[in-house]
C-alpha cells in the first residue's frame, strides 16, 4: 500500500556538509518534489530527516534467509573446508536451530530492513532432505513484511540438482508455491554436467516464465566456460535481462584478455551480476563491469549461519565491505560501491526509476552523516527508511 510522506531537512546524494538542507515530497508512493520549504499538503504526515544524507534505499540482491542464525546464540563453526562440506554441514544442523525458518526468516529481515533494505533477493533452499520446508519459510518472512519490502526468492539447489535425484521436480514445485526465480549452483564444478544442469533450470524457466540467479563459485577457465554456456542460454531463449550469475568468481581468476571478453559477453545479454564482498577471493573488477554496462548488485550472503559467524544484515556495513575490500579511499570510489548497494542492486532485480528524483519510486533511506563516506565509515542507525512512502523504519528499529 503506497503511502504519502514529507520527509522535511536532508541533503540528497550528491551532498557534503556545505549542501543546503531540502524537503522531499512523497505522494502516491513517488517522489513528487524536492526543494526548500515545501508545504505539506492537507493530511500527509511530516517526518524530521535531521539533516541526514538522503540515498535511495539499499538493496539486498543476494541473501540467504533461510539459514541465518541471526539473532541467535553463536555456535561454534564446524564445518570442514571446501564448498562440499559447508553444504552437509548446512543440512546435518540447520533443523537444531532454536526457531524455525519462518521466525529466523522474518527476524532478519527486519533487521535488514531496518538498516535500510526496501529491495530484497533471497535464495531458499530446495532439495530431497529440507523439501519445500525452508522455501516456505522465506515465503512466510516475505508476507509478515510485505508493507515494508519487495522480496523476491530464488528456489535455490543448495545440494545440486543431478547429485540430489528428485531435486528438479522440487524446483518445479516451488516455483509454483511462491518463488519468483529459478536457481543453480556451480553446473560444472559441483553438479558435475553443465548440460544436464542448465537444461534443467533454463527449462524451468522457459516452462513457467521466470527469471534465473546461478551461484557460479568455478573460477579460472572452467567458470569462464559456464558463463559462455549461461550466455548461450540466455539468447537461445531470448532471456536478456532476466538472467543473473551470483560471485561470479571466474571474472577475477582469468587474465585480463580473458576477462575483457567474458565481460563483453555478459553485457551483450544484459546478464548480471552480483557480489557479497567475500573476504577470501579476489574483488571483482567493478569498474569494468560497470563502464561495459552490466547491472551489478551488491548482497550479503548467508547471515551468522552454518556457513560462516559473519553478517549482521546490515546493507551499509556491506558497502563498508566492499569498499574496503577494494582497497578504495576516494570518495568517488566510496560512493560508487553505494550506487552498487542501492540502485546497481535494484536494477538487478528488475525495478527500474530507484532514486531520488523527482517521479522516482518512494524507496529512500536517510542516514546521518557529513557525506556519503563519512556515512558509509560510520554507519550510525539509519534515522528514517521510506518504502513506497511509507516510514518504516527510524533510528535503527522497526516502525509499523
Amino acid at each position: 500500500m503506497t503511502g504519502d510522506l514529507l520527509i522535511r531537512s536532508v541533503r540528497p546524494w550528491p551532498s557534503g556538509r556545505e549542501a543546503p538542507e531540502v524537503d522531499v515530497l512523497c505522494l502516491a508512493g513517488v517522489v513528487s518534489a524536492v526543494g526548500v520549504g515545501i508545504a505539506a499538503p492537507d493530511g500527509v504526515p511530516e517526518a524530521d530527516g535531521k539533516g541526514g544524507v538522503l540515498l535511495p534505499s539499499f538493496t539486498d540482491a543476494h541473501a540467504h534467509l533461510d539459514s541465518t542464525r541471526l539473532g541467535l546464540p553463536f555456535r561454534p563453526h564446524t564445518a570442514g573446508a571446501g564448498l562440499a562440506e559447508l553444504i552437509d554441514n548446512d543440512r546435518r544442523h540447520w533443523r537444531s536451530a532454536e526457531q524455525d525458518v519462518a521466525t529466523r526468516a522474518t527476524f532478519t529481515l527486519g533487521r535488514t530492513i531496518a538498516g535500510g533494505a526496501t529491495f530484497v533477493r533471497s535464495h531458499a533452499q530446495v532439495d530431497v532432505d529440507s523439501g519445500l520446508d525452508r522455501l516456505e519459510g522465506v515465503l512466510a518472512a516475505r508476507e509478515a513484511h510485505a508493507g515494508r519490502a519487495s522480496v523476491q526468492v530464488v528456489a535455490f539447489p543448495q545440494c545440486g540438482i543431478l547429485r540430489d535425484k528428485g531435486t528438479a521436480d522440487l524446483l518445479e514445485a516451488a516455483l509454483l508455491a511462491g518463488a519468483d526465480l529459478v536457481g543453480g549452483l556451480d553446473p560444472a564444478g559441483y553438479d558435475r554436467d553443465p548440460v544436464r544442469h542448465l537444461d534443467v533450470v533454463f527449462g524451468l524457466a522457459d516452462k513457467h516464465q521466470r527469471g534465473v540467479d546461478v551461484h557460479l563459485h568455478d573460477g579460472g577457465s572452467l567458470g569462464a566456460f559456464q558463463i559462455e554456456l549461461i550466455c548461450e542460454r540466455t539468447a537461445a531463449l531470448d532471456m536478456r535481462g532476466d538472467v543473473t550469475i551470483s560471485h561470479c568468481f571466474a571474472l577475477s581468476t582469468v587474465d585480463e584478455d580473458r576477462r575483457r571478453e567474458l565481460v563483453d559477453m555478459l553485457a551483450e545479454h544484459d546478464i548480471a551480476v552480483t557480489t557479497v564482498a567475500p573476504g577470501v577471493r579476489e574483488p571483482l573488477p567493478l569498474r569494468q563491469l560497470r563502464w561495459e554496462g552490466v547491472r551489478l548488485g551488491l548482497g550479503q550472503d548467508g547471515m551468522r549461519d552454518y556457513w560462516s559467524p559473519y553478517g549482521n544484515g546490515d546493507m551499509l556495513d556491506r558497502t563498508w565491505q566492499l569498499a574496503y575490500r577494494n582497497g578504495f579511499r576516494d570518495d568517488s570510489m566510496i560512493e560508487m560501491c553505494v550506487d552498487i548497494a542501492t540502485r546497481g542492486g535494484a536494477s538487478v532485480l528488475g525495478e527500474t526509476g530507484h532514486g531520488i528524483t523527482e517521479g522516482a519510486r518512494a524507496d529512500l533511506v536517510v542516514v546521518p552523516g557529513d557525506s556519503v563516506t563519512a556515512a558509509v565509515m560510520d554507519r550510525a542507525p539509519r534515522t528514517l527508511v521510506v518504502h513506497e512512502g511509507r516510514v518504516v523504519a527510524a533510528d535503527g528499529e522497526l516502525v509499523g
